[in-house]
Order: C-alpha cells, then structure tokens, then sequence
C-alpha cells in the first residue's frame, strides 16, 4: 500500500518526532532543529498522531493540529505528516514496522524528550523499539536525572553512546540510544491548553 508521506532517498537519515501536536509549538521546533544540527540528520518528521495511547482523553482534531503544524514551520528539512492516520496505527512499534516496510533503505533515529525517556517502559513494545531503531533523546528541564535513572535507560545502558559520539547516532547498529543536553524552551502542549493557549 502506498501513502501520501514524504519522499527519502535510499540512505537518507531520517528523524522521527512523534507525538499528537496538541498543539505544536516552539519547544518542537527546537528540539527539531537541535535534532538535525545534534545528530546530522538530514531531515526531520513530525508524526502527528491519530491520538495519545496513554491518555484518556482525545486530541483536537488531526486536521486542525496539522493545520497548525504546517503553519509554523519554515524549516525545508522538517516535515509534518498525518502517516499513522493513514496507516491506521496507533502505537509507536507498529507505526515503525509500516515505516520500515515503506522506507527499507532509509535510515531512521526516533527523537523523544527525555522526559518520554522517563516513562518508555510504558509503552508498548517499548524493548522491541529499543532493539530496532536508532534513539535520540533530548534533554528538557527538570528531566535529565529521571530519565537516565528510568528502566529503560538502565536497561540499555550498554547501548548508549557518548554525547561526543552523538553524530554516529544515526548509521548505528540498534540497539543504539544518544542522551544529548542542550538548552530547551521550557514549554509544553500541556501548559498551552491549561493556560487556554489551545481549545479542543
């Protein structure tokens, strides 16, 4: 099955953002933007998700949080697409299983805060994830100790490469994970829709 997503030469290194943008803002732009420049990726995207598996409640809707995406980037090499919407998963592994059938030849590194890291034994299939994808993790506030404490970080700590290894990230052998510190933009979806920034 083919989907509207966007084109990856063979070889290319891609990173992934995935998340429900609810809404998107600054602080994904940032750690887009690091990612690209931290890693040498040469393209980043946004995968803008049907709705959070973890969470109880629903997202606006994905027309509205592409809308808003598009909107505010003005970067040529990130992305924002609506794939899992179009593939019909849901969950990270599976959303990863359809990439990696589309995209054989394309090199691609899952970016998560490391405040996901503090929490990826949640998520289903999280030690498949590890195993099979390349991982950068971008430091956010108030995250760093929790993260690199978390199961999954302990777990996989022999799989982890050195910050100053960080440009290797993206043609390594998974299981191979990057912590990365840079200063980030202390701002949230969360925060955003409590302060009335974003109505549903």
């Amino acid at each position: 099955m083919r989907y509207d997503i966007p084109s990856a030469r063979a070889g290319a290194k891609i990173g992934l953002l995935g998340g429900s943008f609810d809404p998107p803002h600054a602080g994904h732009v940032h750690i887009s933007r690091a990612a690209l420049k931290r890693f040498g990726l040469d393209e980043v995207w946004w995968l803008v998700s049907p709705g959070n598996p973890l969470k109880s409640t629903g997202p606006a809707p994905i027309a509205r949080r592409m809308a808003t995406a598009n909107a505010m980037i003005t970067h040529p090499r990130i992305k924002v697409t609506d794939f899992e919407a179009q593939a019909g998963t849901r969950y990270t592994a599976a959303t990863l299983k359809v990439l990696f059938a589309e995209y054989p030849k394309v090199d691609f590194t899952w970016l998560m805060g490391a405040d996901n890291l503090a929490e990826f034994h949640l998520w289903g299939q999280w030690d498949w994830i590890m195993k099979n994808v390349r991982v950068g993790v971008l430091a956010r506030p108030r995250d760093r100790l929790r993260a690199l404490c978390s199961p999954t970080a302990r777990r996989f700590r022999t799989a982890r490469l050195p910050e100053s290894e960080r440009m290797l990230l993206a043609k390594a052998q998974p299981p191979a994970w990057c912590f990365v510190n840079l200063p980030m933009v202390d701002i949230s979806s969360t925060q955003l829709r409590a302060n009335g920034g974003w109505k549903r």
